[in-house]
């Protein structure tokens, strides 16, 4: 595990978001995701691939050293959005809304780290970093790090992330879909179940699926969420890339 929020780490994610792909996984926080389908985590990690989050929930830090991620520990601090939908914040929308300001798989990467306070309720942890946002210890947006340990970053400008459109019928993507090293194999069943191997450890995640157009939902059973999208007969997924066998 790495030591959270050194300059050696900031240098380390720094140079990786100009040369490398590793994905940053924020491990071990208190996370309110603003979502009311996914809820929130007393315990659990947040996953980013470039812009936007890619997995969120207990459980992601098992395959970190699998997808070569940076991990920052965030033990002992919460994580908030930086944006926030009041009316899902007080319970005034249906539980199937999936507000784009929370974290959740699919969005942009946008939140607040926060020292966490014992007791603190879900409304009070977000209410206090809106009345005083200072007390962030680091802040993320739309996948860049602008505020880390209390100081400003300067952020390189980069590309948009590409839009990919949803028209394709999910009866062709059931299968057998395997990654470009071959060290991920991912089974999606016509019962809405995925079955996934890992350097050939069978069922190293299982869980259930959803498919709508090109973007596919994963709920593991683990307990955390992740996305993927197809795009001209490729998956894309949690950094990787998969092509049906």
């Amino acid at each position: 595990m790495i030591t959270p929020f050194t300059p050696e780490l900031l240098e380390l994610i720094t140079a990786n978001r100009t040369g490398g792909h590793r994905p940053l996984l924020f491990a071990n926080a208190r996370i309110i995701t603003g979502d009311s389908l996914i809820g929130d985590f007393d315990r659990g990690d947040v996953l980013l691939g470039g812009s936007r989050v890619v997995g969120i929930g207990p459980g992601l830090l098992t395959a970190a050293d699998d997808d070569g991620a940076i991990v920052i520990d965030c033990d002992n601090y919460v994580i908030v959005p930086t944006v926030v939908d009041t009316a899902q914040l007080r319970g005034l929308r249906p539980t199937s809304f999936r507000s784009p300001t929370a974290i959740a798989p699919g969005n942009p990467a946008g939140f607040a780290i926060l020292p966490a306070v014992s007791g603190e309720s879900e409304s009070a942890a977000v209410r206090r970093f809106l009345t005083a946002p200072d007390i962030a210890l680091t802040v993320v947006v739309d996948g860049d790090i602008v505020l880390w340990d209390g100081h400003p970053v300067e952020v390189a400008c980069r590309a948009a992330d590409t839009e990919v459109a949803h028209t394709a019928s999910s009866d062709r993507y059931l299968g057998t879909w395997i990654d470009e090293n071959d060290f991920v194999h991912q089974h999606l069943t016509t019962d809405g179940r995925y079955d996934e191997t890992r350097g050939g450890r069978p069922h190293a995640y299982q869980g259930a699926y959803w498919i709508t157009g090109d973007r596919i939902d994963y709920r593991d059973d683990l307990g955390f969420w992740a996305f993927g999208e197809f795009a001209d007969g490729v998956l894309h997924h949690a950094g990787y890339t998969f092509h049906r066998s």
